[in-house]
């Protein structure tokens, strides 16, 4: 079964809460109304009696009531809704005086007058054909002190007559209004939702050779505006990543075709006539070495593959960088004494981080400095520790960078002199595995240089507090 769209629930969720507010604003109604006509029906009752017992304090006995009843006849002439009721406690088989039809019931007469007090009392009753009454009875002195009951009843016809048009009425009105609530409910949330269809339309667009759409945010609600803004966001390292990725196949589609063009010539030109083994030999010696070339592009692609997967990477360790920076000093001893190139550690500090990772950043800079620095001169590694960072500096006085390669020195296969580069063995991966080790580590790769002076390579480590210097 197809689950219901999210505007469908939306839309019988609020058309639900809707119906059910209507329905009991209704019946709240209905109770209101029923309360209001029952204390105005009781008021009415009780400024009547009151008109009642004033006079009664006329009569002087029970006698004149029955002679002379003109006098409380005007108290309910014209109210034909009324019946005013007067008994004898020595005769409540007749009563002395009665107006109206109303309570035609002798037994609710007599049930009502047994149980008349001093205080002014109200009782609903319903006779035998449905008609109810509110009766209002009171125990009212004559002049001479005698007590009569006076009883003083209401036809609620009319009372039900407006809570019956008043349902009937709501009945009707209600399924129109509950309809009505519905469609309103419906557009409110098509409008609502009306952001969501242009979220749809743009993944539509979106794939891997179009990652130029973005979302629109104005006019957006709060909500959809944050997620549309991470969507974009979203969409932009996505385009990025992908351009980065396309650019890289394509230098590397260009730097391993240089190795492998060269060992097909070398080996067709080889072949194409006999040969000596000397021959042989030296072609077989620039095979190798353009192997040994291919071999470390690979080592270094694995390397960044690694570099690109932390999980899978053992936990950071606390490691002392001036023991890390001698380390990588004594590998690259013999090739600066065979360049006459003086080697110094300065300072220390401590960090967290991965052991053989760092020995790798560290040993590229190296390998960079003892490249590019001119003989007799001195590479210093200078580890300094501040309040926020801990940085080692890797400097040597060589010819130095124009600024333009600057920004892009840690690129992938980015050389500044390609040709001289390449006779030198380098894979163009180097700086670009020292900024991934230090993106790993939270950190920062940056170089500074002045052309003919002084180039300056920094890798700046996150300071963890407690950590020795």
């Amino acid at each position: 079964m197809k689950p219901a769209s999210l505007s469908m629930r939306l839309g019988l969720t609020v058309s639900i809460l809707g119906a059910l507010l209507v329905v009991f604003l209704a019946i709240l109604a209905y109770f209101a109304l029923t309360h209001e006509l029952n204390a105005l029906s009781k008021g009415s009752l009780e400024k009547k009696m009151v008109q009642v017992e004033h006079s009664l304090t006329l009569y002087t006995d029970t006698g004149e009531i029955s002679t002379k009843p003109h006098i409380l006849l005007d108290q309910v002439m014209g109210h034909d809704n009324l019946t005013l009721t007067i008994y004898d406690y020595s005769n409540l088989r007749t009563p002395l005086l009665k107006s109206g039809t109303g309570m035609a019931d002798p037994r609710l007469e007599l049930k009502a007058v047994r149980a008349v007090s001093n205080e002014l009392t109200y009782a609903t009753s319903t006779d035998a054909g449905g008609a109810k009454f509110l009766t209002a009875s009171r125990l009212i002195s004559l002049k001479d002190g005698t007590r009569v009951p006076v009883l003083l009843s209401m036809d609620n016809a009319h009372n039900e007559a407006l809570l019956s048009a008043y349902l009937r009425s709501t009945l009707i009105a209600l399924p129109l209004l509950l309809i009505f609530i519905g469609l309103t409910a419906w557009g409110a949330v098509q409008r609502g939702l009306a952001p969501m269809r242009e979220f749809r339309k743009v993944a539509a667009m979106v794939s891997t050779q179009d990652l130029d759409h973005r979302l629109s945010v104005v006019n957006m609600p709060q909500e959809l505006s944050e997620l549309a803004q991470g969507i974009n966001f979203m969409l932009h390292r996505l385009d990025a990543g992908v351009q980065q990725l396309s650019q890289f196949s394509d230098d590397l589609a260009h730097e391993l075709r240089t190795p492998i063009s060269n060992l097909m010539g070398k080996a067709q030109v080889t072949l194409s006539r006999e040969r000596s083994v000397d021959e042989y030999k030296d072609v077989l010696v620039c095979c190798t070495e353009e192997l040994e070339r291919v071999a470390r592009i690979v080592s270094d692609m694995l390397f960044l593959a690694q570099v690109s997967h932390p999980s899978a990477l053992a936990p950071f360790e606390s490691v002392a960088l001036e023991e890390e920076a001698w380390k990588v000093v004594e590998m690259f001893s013999l090739s600066a004494q065979d360049k006459q190139i003086q080697l110094n550690v300065v300072g220390n500090a401590r960090v967290m981080g991965d052991r053989l990772m760092i020995q790798r950043a560290i040993s590229n800079l190296l390998s960079n400095a003892l490249r590019h620095c001119p003989v007799g001169k001195t590479v210093t590694l200078l580890i300094e520790r501040g309040a926020s960072q801990a940085s080692l500096l890797v400097s040597n006085p060589g010819a130095g960078i124009e600024a333009q390669h600057l920004p892009h020195l840690f690129d992938r296969f980015y050389r500044v002199d390609s040709s001289r580069s390449r006779s030198q063995g380098s894979t163009g991966l180097g700086l670009a595995i020292v900024r991934s080790i230090m993106s790993l580590h939270q950190g920062v790769a940056e170089v500074k240089s002045l052309p003919g002076a002084m180039t300056v390579f920094r890798l700046g480590f996150p300071a963890v507090e407690g950590l020795a210097r």
